[in-house]
């Protein structure tokens, strides 16, 4: 398996990681869900130090048991969903320079370990994560049923909202690392509707754009709790598709 090299980082990627941490800081003040904040006290991360994956590692072990588990980028859904299914969240080592810092193609380490890691200290947030683990990998030899779950993933985990406090709030990692979809996200301009297994299931997403839609949970239990419809949806998605 991967190791995380910290010696390898270098002035410009502490620099880096300094600047896109503040920045998003101040853009996360008031749109976050409290839980990631949260999260952030728990494992330490501030904007002086990149997170050391060994240091996060033995804090995580304590709130849920999960695992940072470095990887060299995007890896096959099947890697993916069964590091999940072991607790281990994949994430990239490598750090933009300060010439990407407003675009990057492929995600790194601030959106993989700023963006996800600190949710990871919320209980029914990482059994949302191992469920999903657990249906896809029943799937995962069929490329229909994968989308499917993909769907779900992407509404969720990376633009997910939160209805906290009387306000919507941001959770999804593909919002909290960027500047830009956390004003948009919360803006009149996309759609916003109450999460819904069957309607996230029928809803295709752009890699490539800003969303048009997003989903609102009403908490991360919800998340947790919608894990048997969701399997059942499938199964009968799959099963129709054949």
């Amino acid at each position: 398996m991967l190791q995380q090299q910290y010696e390898t980082y270098t002035a410009e990627h502490f620099e880096v990681w300094k600047i896109l941490f503040e920045r998003q800081m101040k853009n996360l003040h008031d749109t976050a869900t409290a839980k990631y904040a949260e999260g952030l006290d728990k494992i330490n991360f501030n904007a002086h130090r990149i997170p050391d994956f060994k240091e996060t590692n033995a804090l995580l072990e304590k709130h849920t048991g999960w695992h940072i588990q470095a990887v060299p980028g995007i890896i096959p859904d099947k890697d993916f969903f069964l590091l999940l299914n072991q607790r281990k969240f994949p994430a990239t080592c490598w750090l933009r320079q300060l010439s990407q810092l407003n675009y990057i193609q492929e995600p790194d380490m601030f959106h993989d370990v700023f963006g996800h890691i600190p949710l990871l200290t919320d209980e029914h947030f990482c059994e949302f994560l191992f469920g999903l683990s657990k249906i896809a990998l029943q799937h995962i030899d069929n490329p229909y049923a994968i989308e499917l779950m993909s769907r779900i993933y992407w509404f969720t985990i990376e633009f997910g909202l939160i209805q906290e406090n009387h306000a919507v709030k941001i959770y999804g990692a593909g919002i909290i690392s960027s500047a830009g979809e956390t004003e948009y996200s919360l803006s009149k301009v996309p759609g916003h509707f109450a999460f819904d297994v069957i309607e996230v299931l029928n809803s295709p997403f752009h890699k490539d754009k800003m969303q048009e839609k997003y989903f609102i949970i009403q908490s991360f239990e919800e998340l947790y709790h919608c894990l048997p419809e969701l399997e059942q949806q499938i199964n009968k998605m799959v099963s129709a598709a054949q």
